[in-house]
């Protein structure tokens, strides 16, 4: 008979993570309340050190090997799968930089198993994080609050990647960008029907290197808002259409209200300008709002296309 019992898989993204990878992997609970299996994925994406042999040597169940690097976004699509193939329940992602405490993995994982969300996120206490500067701690509460703005996701602390997942998320969730998947993973939760939460963490006083997608910060912002913007743009298409057909159309309006005031006014003399550029406008909003029709539709079609992959995903990465 199979065992039926909840299995937790954690999920490890590594790229030459050779001297950190021991740290990280001797603070991992051993059990945890409701989970009666425990087992680690190291998903190494095109490490040059020797990250496996590391993995290996010290026990790791589970490595998935990218053979080069494909960023940490597709890193955590792959691992997802695999979690899921291999027969998990519940997965919980986790840096190998030593930032996020192990512990409080049970804290991540009691709304899934209480059924009140497909994904949690790990706030972290960021106005008391020293080695932050002011200046980071402004940004990063601003980008929350637009990530949470697009996404509906009451998370306060959205670049986070200390998260867990149950196995609907596992196989519904689609990341397009390769650059981080945080941002994206959760305006893409709504887009595909999943419930998102956030509970406090704790973080750790040392970390053993240098964030790798923070090389400077106005890189990591400029990054990461071009990352929000097609995010927004590819699930909410006709929505910004639809808004700039309506912007042009007013203005439209208003050059055609302006023509018909001094048309009544001076007996019809002048102010033809008004009324060509108003044509124009016009016929501007009139083509947004057929593309905007148009991208409702593709939206549709692809939710019908997700539900589908969802479908053949439960199929291909079934339990074992």
């Amino acid at each position: 008979m199979a065992d039926a019992s909840p299995k937790l898989i954690i999920l490890i993204p590594c790229l030459n993570e050779e001297r950190t990878l021991p740290v990280t992997l001797a603070a991992l609970p051993r059990s945890a309340p409701g989970v009666s299996r425990i087992e680690t994925l190291v998903v190494n994406d095109g490490s040059t050190d020797a990250t496996v042999d590391t993995a290996r040597r010290l026990g790791v169940e589970h490595i998935l090997d990218l053979n080069r690097r494909q960023g940490l976004a597709r890193a955590f699509q792959a691992g997802l799968l695999e979690a899921a193939r291999l027969g998990a329940d519940y997965a919980v992602v986790l840096d190998a930089d030593n930032q996020y405490n192990a512990a409080d993995i049970p804290l991540l994982l009691e709304p899934l198993e209480r059924g009140e969300a497909d994904i949690v996120v790990g706030e972290r206490p960021i106005d008391s994080i020293d080695s932050f500067s002011p200046v980071k701690k402004l940004l990063q509460r601003l980008g929350s609050w637009v990530v949470r703005r697009l996404s509906g996701a009451p998370v306060r602390d959205t670049p986070s990647g200390f998260r867990s997942y149950n196995r609907r998320a596992m196989l519904r969730l689609i990341i397009f960008d390769d650059y981080t998947y945080t941002q994206e993973s959760l305006i893409a939760a709504r887009e595909a029907g999943l419930r998102v939460v956030g509970v406090p963490i704790r973080i750790n006083p040392e970390v053993l290197r240098e964030s790798r997608l923070i090389k400077s910060l106005a890189g990591y912002v400029a990054r990461s808002a071009l990352t929000i913007f097609r995010s927004y743009l590819l699930y909410n298409t006709a929505g910004l259409l639809a808004a700039l057909g309506a912007a042009l159309g007013l203005a439209g309006l208003a050059g055609v209200g302006r023509f018909l005031y001094y048309f009544v006014v001076n007996g019809g003399a002048g102010h033809v300008q008004s009324l060509v550029l108003s044509a124009v406008l016009l016929t501007a909003a009139m083509l947004l709002f057929i593309l905007a029709v148009v991208s409702e539709v593709l939206r549709a079609n692809r939710r019908l296309l997700q539900m589908t992959l969802a479908e053949l995903r439960e199929q291909r990465y079934g339990r074992p």
